[in-house]
């Protein structure tokens, strides 16, 4: 599993405990295993990335280095997917090609651990002379997590030991009485803690606590966006919100917790809770997505959440994901699970195209314009595409989903010593013991997402009482979830936790029934960008307009809503929304753009509703414009007179 804590509420289950076999997520499984996976090797072998590892042995790499300075971390973070992947199904051609890549790898790291094709040879800038932007630290994080998957999946083998020898020489050069720095992009602390639980050595578990303490102590230079875009401006104890570049925050903000668990750091582990309610309830997308700044990829002040200047970077939702997650096992609180699906659905699953082999790197709600269709041999130079692009210059994004999707199974359930707890809804197994004597099997039939209905079989069950928790989704408020137990008994359970507790027998079947059904979202009148408009969600997911659905090639900002009728279910899982299409009075492309109030320049045209889809297919279907916020029929300006 990629999070072990040895502290803390839940107890995560691992891929030899989970096993995810049909529905939404089984299917987008499939294609990263079969699609993503082999798609991103056969691009960073294409653009020269892998090939950096070789041209640093054969002293080729002051001419012949190609990708960014962290290009390092994205073959790591291929291996760790593979690695997850390869655990889960067993698929040993995957084991093959990660000791393939390995061995690649392996003659690039110096005698004394230190492993980086951008820095440190003739011709390249000394190492860590760059910590502001250079990466070396970052790229350590990813290489140590993909050995902690190999571990956890087949063992310390070359990958691991790699990793190992990395993380010795960080603590070498970075320990007390070392460089007393940290690197401008944090990832390594959580990856030297999930290397501590897996090896047992306090060394790294030390160092990841000694990165945190020294973050936001000026250590790193100033620059343009000032040191908060990389979490130096204050010590993490002392934030109350997450700030600066996003994928930096929510990263700092789990290798902040995983030090907190681990040490008992009661004082750490709530200032993160408290940076993470203020950033939910302030700074977060409808769809989970965080970041609102394209120039710095960072988060913007206070309810500055423009949808057509969402940045919502794919990596962020990864991180964001991580950090909920972390957060769940440390308290238990349904709500972390409640953001952590909010994200899955509509920000993960957004990302790539549905054959698994064009990304978003940014997630815009709003597309004013048609999207260019990118050259499907050829990088893309701009995160913010207008449609999925097959790589781009910068691929964090790809490789931070492909590795997502490979451990998904292991976000589904926790166990502690009373029971089992179900945190995300899939069909499923799953196979654990509560305690050395007290196995337990259960098997998950759902039509989650498109439908409500989750059904809980006991296959196997201890002869002693223990507690089935299924989470109840915060997005149920207003409506009436059901818990219907073996007996026939069925009552409503409310938002947070339902529990049944006593002794259960094999064959028996526990139901949920979630209302999930389209409903009517407003903003917080304080997100200026959004007034005017409403949403439309169903169950967890988030929908939107295309112009694909729109008659005589109308765009989405004709669109006008009513959000005081009633939606309705449409086909293939489409909403159907009471609206219209204004058309404009007068198509001048050159008129100023104001004008009074009590003059009524457009008129509109009646419509049969407004077909919406969910956000995470959008721009499958080729170019189009798209909008989740839509201007509401009440609030038309020009309807007044």
């Amino acid at each position: 599993m990629p999070v072990a804590p040895t502290r803390g509420r839940l107890r995560p289950l691992g891929l030899d405990e989970v096993r995810i076999t049909g529905g939404f997520w089984a299917g987008r499984r499939q294609i990263n295993a079969t699609a993503t996976l082999g798609h991103c090797r056969d691009w960073m072998e294409r653009v020269g990335w892998t090939g950096n590892f070789r041209a640093a042995v054969e002293g080729r790499i002051q001419h012949d280095r190609r990708g960014r300075e962290f290009a390092d971390s994205d073959v790591y973070k291929l291996l760790e997917a593979m690695s997850w992947e390869a655990g889960c199904s067993g698929d040993t051609r995957l084991d093959a090609e990660v000791a393939a890549l390995t061995e690649s790898i392996a003659p690039a790291q110096e005698p004394d651990g230190y492993l980086n094709t951008a820095f440190g040879r003739p011709g390249q800038r000394p190492r860590y002379s760059d910590l502001e932007w250079g990466h070396e630290l970052y790229c350590y994080g990813h290489l140590i997590q993909a050995g902690v998957a190999q571990i956890r999946t087949g063992g310390e083998q070359e990958l691991a030991k790699i990793a190992r020898q990395a993380a010795d020489h960080v603590c070498a050069t970075f320990g007390p009485g070392g460089i007393a720095r940290v690197c401008g992009h944090p990832e390594i602390e959580t990856a030297l803690v999930e290397l501590a639980r897996a090896t047992g050595e306090q060394r790294y578990l030390d160092q990841a606590a000694l990165f945190v303490e020294r973050r936001g102590h000026g250590t790193l230079a100033d620059i343009e966006f000032g040191r908060a875009y990389y979490q130096d401006d204050m010590p993490v104890r002392r934030a109350t919100v997450l700030r600066g570049h996003a994928v930096r925050a929510l990263y700092l903000a789990a290798g902040a917790v995983d030090v907190a668990v681990e040490t008992g750091d009661d004082a750490l582990l709530a200032a993160v809770v408290r940076q993470w309610e203020t950033t939910v309830a302030r700074r977060t997308y409808l769809t989970g997505g965080m970041g609102s700044h394209h120039r710095d990829e960072s988060f913007g002040d206070d309810f500055v959440l423009p949808p057509d200047r969402a940045y919502s970077e794919t990596c962020a939702g990864v991180a964001s994901v991580m950090l909920s997650w972390r957060l769940l096992l440390a308290t238990g609180e349904p709500r972390f699970a409640d953001l952590a699906e909010r994200t899955l659905y509509n920000v993960i699953a957004t990302s790539p195209s549905d054959d698994g082999r064009a990304f978003f790197y940014a997630n815009t709600l709003h597309r004013r314009r048609r999207g260019t269709v990118p050259a499907p041999d050829a990088e893309s130079p701009r995160a913010e595409s207008s449609l999925r692009a097959p790589w781009f210059a910068v691929s964090c994004c790809p490789t931070n989903v492909a590795r997502t999707l490979a451990q998904l199974p292991t976000y589904l359930a926790t166990a502690d010593d009373h029971g089992v707890q179900l945190h995300q809804y899939a069909d499923a197994e799953i196979t654990t013991s509560l305690t050395a004597d007290r196995p337990l099997a259960l098997r998950i039939r759902t039509d989650y997402p498109s439908g409500g209905h989750v059904t809980v079989r006991i296959d196997r069950s201890p002869a002693h009482p223990w507690t089935l928790s299924l989470r109840v989704p915060a997005w149920t408020e207003g409506a009436t979830a059901w818990l219907s137990d073996a007996d026939g008994t069925r009552r409503a359970v409310a938002p947070g936790t339902a529990r049944i507790t006593r002794v259960f027998r094999p064959g028996e079947e526990i139901r949920l029934e979630l209302p999930v059904a389209p409903r009517w979202t407003g903003a917080d009148p304080r997100i200026d960008a959004v007034r005017g408009t409403a949403a439309v969600e169903r169950g967890p997911l988030v929908y939107c307009a295309e112009s694909v659905d729109l008659p005589g090639g109308r765009d989405v900002d004709a669109i006008r809503v009513d959000p005081r009728a009633e939606l309705q279910d449409g086909p293939d899982g489409a909403v159907v929304a009471p609206g219209e299409l204004a058309v404009a009075a007068d198509p001048s492309e050159t008129a100023w753009p104001y004008r009074p109030l009590d003059r009524a320049p457009a008129t509109s045209v009646d419509s049969d509703g407004i077909v919406l889809v969910p956000y995470h297919s959008w721009a499958n279907r080729g170019p189009s414009t798209m909008r989740v916020w839509l201007p509401t029929t009440e609030a038309d300006s020009t309807k007044r007179g």
